[in-house]
């Protein structure tokens, strides 16, 4: 059975003149069309395709990459907004639509927005929705590792920080004090995983740990070698001052400080 919405390893079945049908099983003859057909199409070959729905929702395939496949997540742009909804660029012929009822807020043409995709239960065709949340793992069920580096795309700005989706499956937050670059929605970085807290929440910075800890310390030591060797700061003390001079928190402040007392004795 073929899948909408991902690639999928199909069988050439016939060359004909406007393409070749490829063995869709039980979706029958799939057609990958003669702009798209060159001398590795074979007949009897198994090639990958990305399978979607053309204008008369007939599935169809193509060798193109889309920004989206059905259960990820992506930044698209808006190039129109009808009677139905609105329709997104997603790299193929036939725009991407999102449903008024699937929009966070009212999508505007021009603007980006992060969606996933989704085979619709009702028409079967794929679907994208900017309601993002009823689609992420909030937990990260045993999947991460501790620096482990991940893959991010920043999806939305919070007290504490930046919230990226991770992998393209779970939420992870980034603290304001491990952001070292400027980051907007809809980018995407790598990282690591920092911390998998113990309500199953992921924090997610953007080196490894020990790299963290290791350049908050060589700054620690290049202020104290600019500064004589004195520094009216200390963990005790304003944590206004300590974020001025070092742009860290207080608490994070108080581990590269303990590094450097144990290289300088």
């Amino acid at each position: 059975m073929i899948q909408l919405g991902r690639f999928n390893t199909l069988t050439v079945v016939k060359h004909v003149e406007f393409g070749a049908f490829l063995d869709g099983g039980e979706a029958g003859e799939i057609l990958l069309p003669r702009r798209e057909v060159d001398d590795t199409v074979q007949v009897d070959e198994e090639i990958s395709v990305f399978i979607y729905l053309d204008s008369k929702d007939r599935p169809i395939a193509t060798f193109r990459k889309p920004k989206i496949q059905v259960g990820g997540f992506a930044y698209l742009k808006v190039v129109d907004v009808n009677r139905v909804g609105a329709f997104l660029d997603w790299g193929l012929e036939k725009d991407l639509m999102v449903p008024f009822a699937e929009q966070n807020t009212p999508m505007e043409v021009g603007q980006s927005y992060i969606v996933t995709m989704y085979i619709d239960s009702l028409d079967l065709r794929p679907t994208a929705s900017s309601k993002i949340d009823k689609f992420l793992v909030e937990e990260n069920n045993k999947t991460f590792k501790t620096n482990e580096q991940v893959e991010l795309l920043i999806a939305s700005n919070t007290d504490l920080g930046l919230k990226a989706i991770i992998n393209q499956s779970h939420w992870g937050l980034i603290f304001k004090d491990d952001i070292s670059k400027r980051l907007s929605y809809g980018d995407t970085v790598s990282g690591f995983v920092k911390q998998i807290r113990g309500d199953d929440k992921i924090n997610i910075a953007l080196e490894k740990t020990t790299e963290i800890r290791d350049r908050q310390s060589q700054q620690i030591i290049d202020f104290l070698v600019k500064e004589g060797g004195f520094a009216g700061v200390h963990d005790k003390s304003d944590p206004n001052l300590i974020r001025k001079l070092f742009g860290m928190s207080k608490s994070a402040f108080k581990k590269p400080l303990v590094d450097c007392i144990k290289k300088v004795t």
